[in-house]
């Protein structure tokens, strides 16, 4: 996603510039080329204050395994971290173009929205993004084409490259980055919903400055905490650069 706005007070600016299409010309009558001016378009996020609060009184830091006003400082930000995800999806989850009727996943299936991204005149460069549920990729893991040497950037089970570190799933396929996410609308059901979009499709602003990772201790009522706060917000930037994947995961659902 794009992250390079201006920020105005609670709200980041983000500029989307192009040609607006135009062409080539030749000479006009009167010898002169033609003059045109750019296409400039301004999208606005708006930056709302979220917060995640974690408490322990002094009998639970003091029962407990571990130490917990580190595991509160963590949980805190993870919940900060998961909020950002839901910020940018919500955005995605506005886009118009789509894939139409649910179907399983499948290699046509991908194929179908990057048609649609290229039918947009979206390039397919380095920052194509297939954000899918656990579902979709597990389809495409079973086609011949996801281990064909001719699709695969970054194999995703070899040696020092695994994707199966401590950290989430990620690797590149056709040129295109997959990430695996397990909170995407629908997920699990025969009406999951799923991304693929370019990088300057979509905005989001974080107010590092503002960022705060509080922990402290309550004397008077005896209890400890952490809070972290943060100022963001997320906004689509171009609507033709996001295809909304519907899909069918329910084949894959726990009994």
């Amino acid at each position: 996603m794009t992250t390079e706005a201006v920020i105005k007070g609670n709200q980041a600016v983000f500029l989307v510039a192009d040609s607006g299409g135009a062409e080539a010309t030749t000479r006009g009558t009167n010898g002169l080329i033609p003059a045109r001016a750019d296409n400039n378009v301004q999208s606005t996020a708006t930056l709302r204050e979220w917060h995640d609060l974690a408490r322990k009184t002094g009998f639970n830091i003091f029962a407990s395994q571990g130490n917990q006003r580190q595991i509160m400082q963590e949980t805190t930000m993870g919940t900060l971290n998961r909020k950002i995800d839901q910020d940018i999806i919500a955005q995605l989850a506005t886009a118009t173009n789509d894939t139409g009727a649910v179907v399983t996943g499948s290699v046509a299936l991908f194929q179908k929205a990057r048609v649609i991204l290229g039918v947009n005149s979206v390039p397919w460069d380095s920052n194509i993004t297939l954000l899918c549920t656990p579902a979709l990729l597990a389809y495409l893991e079973q086609a011949p084409e996801f281990a064909n040497a001719q699709y695969v950037d970054m194999r995703p089970y070899a040696g020092d490259t695994s994707s199966w570190r401590d950290r989430a799933m990620a690797y590149r396929w056709r040129n295109c980055l997959i990430v695996e996410h397990p909170n995407l609308p629908g997920v699990g059901t025969a009406a999951e919903v799923c991304y693929l979009y370019h990088k300057n499709a979509i905005g989001h602003a974080f107010d590092t400055g503002s960022l705060v990772t509080a922990a402290g201790y309550d004397d008077e009522q005896d209890y400890s905490f952490a809070r972290a706060t943060a100022f963001m917000g997320s906004v689509l930037l171009q609507n033709q650069g996001v295809v909304v994947i519907n899909h069918d995961g329910s084949a894959f659902a726990a009994s």
